[in-house]
Formats: C-alpha cells, sequence, structure tokens
C-alpha cells in the first residue's frame, strides 16, 4: 500500500475509489457470466453443425465417387464452376466484444457444365458440396466467435480479479489506516483541549 497522507479529503477520495471499484468488478463479474453464456451457446451450435458437416462431407465424397465411378474423372466439370463471391462478413457486438457474422448468400442450383456428357451423380455431388460450403460458413463465423469469446473472458476474469484481490482490498486498507488516523488526531487534540482548559483554571 502506497502510504498516503491521513486527510479527511483523502478518506472521502478513498471512500469513492473503493465505491468505484466495487461497481467495476459487479460489472466485470456480469460482463463475464454474459460472455459464458454466449460461448456455451455458440459451443453447442458448433458441435450440432460440426456433426452435420461430417455428415454432409460423407454423402458429397459419396455422391463425388459414384461420379466418377461413371463419368471417369470428373475434374475438367469442376473448371466450369465460377468462383463464389457471395461470401460476406460484417460484425455484431456482445458486451463490447465483436463478434464476426459470416453470411454466404444462397444462390439458387445452376448447372455449369453439359448435360450430355454428365449424369445424375455429378448434379448429386454438386449440390451436396453446396450444402458443405454452407455449412463450413456457419461453422467458421461460430469457431471465430468462440475463440474471441474466450479471450475477451480471460481478459475480463484478470480484470476482475485485480479488482477483487488487489485494488478492493488496498482501498479498504487505506481506509482503515487514515480512519485510525483521524481517530487517533482527534483523541490527541482532545487530550490537548483537556489540557489547555486544566491550565486556564
Amino acid at each position: 500500500m502506497a502510504q498516503i497522507f491521513p486527510t479527511k479529503s483523502n478518506l472521502i477520495a478513498t471512500k469513492k475509489s473503493l465505491r468505484l471499484a466495487k461497481l467495476g468488478y459487479d460489472l466485470m463479474d456480469k460482463k463475464r457470466t454474459i460472455l459464458i453464456r454466449e460461448m456455451m451457446g455458440l459451443i453447442d451450435g458448433a458441435a450440432s453443425i460440426q456433426a452435420r458437416i461430417d455428415e454432409t462431407y460423407a454423402q458429397a465424397y459419396a455422391s463425388l465417387q459414384r461420379a466418377n465411378i461413371s463419368l471417369g474423372n470428373c475434374e475438367q466439370y469442376a473448371y466450369g464452376v465460377p468462383v463464389d463471391e457471395t461470401l460476406t462478413l460484417s460484425n455484431r457486438s456482445v458486451m463490447g466484444v465483436e463478434l464476426p457474422t459470416v453470411t454466404l448468400t444462397a444462390e439458387p442450383f445452376a448447372l455449369h457444365y453439359g448435360l450430355g456428357s454428365t449424369n445424375s451423380q455429378l448434379d448429386e455431388a454438386v449440390l451436396q458440396f453446396g450444402r458443405v460450403k454452407q455449412l463450413t460458413a456457419e461453422l467458421a463465423e461460430m469457431e471465430s466467435s468462440v475463440y474471441r469469446l474466450a479471450v475477451a473472458i480471460k481478459k475480463t476474469q484478470k480484470r476482475a480479479n485485480a479488482l477483487q484481490n488487489i485494488l478492493i482490498p488496498q482501498f479498504e486498507a487505506t481506509i482503515r489506516f487514515i480512519s485510525a488516523a483521524l481517530e487517533e488526531k482527534e483523541r490527541e487534540d482532545f487530550g490537548r483541549l483537556k489540557v489547555i482548559k486544566a491550565q486556564k483554571k
């Protein structure tokens, strides 16, 4: 504890700082609770999407394998599919933490290859990989949000611990020190006044 001069103004200022530190701790504690709740919801959603992605990937690769078996190598058809530029990123704020929002605009199914040299197996593979793409965008949003929330929770926890274990006890000790010093000074002044009155008599 830094030595502080025991005056009434310092006592008032320290009490005000203590009130602010306690308020800050309460706010940090509420923020941490809200962020943890948000993160747990995202983790549950990410686990659900991960299971769906695994299933959809398995179906997509099975469809691609069937297309490869029936058509030979399907690589040349992939070059006809245009690059998807419908992915957009934006942010939303949760208790001051910027979380990404990934939006992939669903486009209607369109063929980018001729019907004469392909079959329905290739169409099915294209549809399945389109679903994988949509789910991957959702999963990327959730995983990135969980990471950012985990970092924010860690920082909030450190700040809350610093307030609870360092600053608040320091302010309380300073208040006790100043109060004791002021009481001692009042007793000394009272004793001095008694002595002066006795001398006057």
